[in-house]
């Protein structure tokens, strides 16, 4: 992936990372624990998911990437006994909310 943004922001909402690889624009939200044992819905409430979604679409219309496919993924980064370890979700959640 290359990194075509870090802290994208607009009125409603802030993407942390927003990444492409061949036709797949990843955006992903960026969580620091002191803890790895976290459900996604406690890491990006609903919420939350709501203005990323927002953010996203805004960001694909600025950009003009109508024809990427999207995802919402979370990198999850955590410290145990000292050390930093990432899990990456990726698909965490989708814009079909209902």
């Amino acid at each position: 992936f290359t990194i075509l943004a870090r802290n994208y922001r607009k009125p409603y909402g802030e993407l942390d990372l927003v990444a492409i690889k061949d036709e797949v624009l990843a955006f992903v939200e960026v969580k620091a624990r002191a803890y790895h044992l976290f459900e996604t819905a406690v890491l990006v409430p609903l919420s939350k998911q709501k203005k990323i979604i927002k953010t996203a679409y805004a960001f694909i219309a600025e950009h003009k990437m109508i024809d990427k496919v999207y995802r919402f993924d979370i990198a999850l980064i955590y410290a145990t006994c000292g050390t930093l370890s990432i899990d990456y979700i990726p698909d965490a959640f989708t814009d079909e909310l209902g």
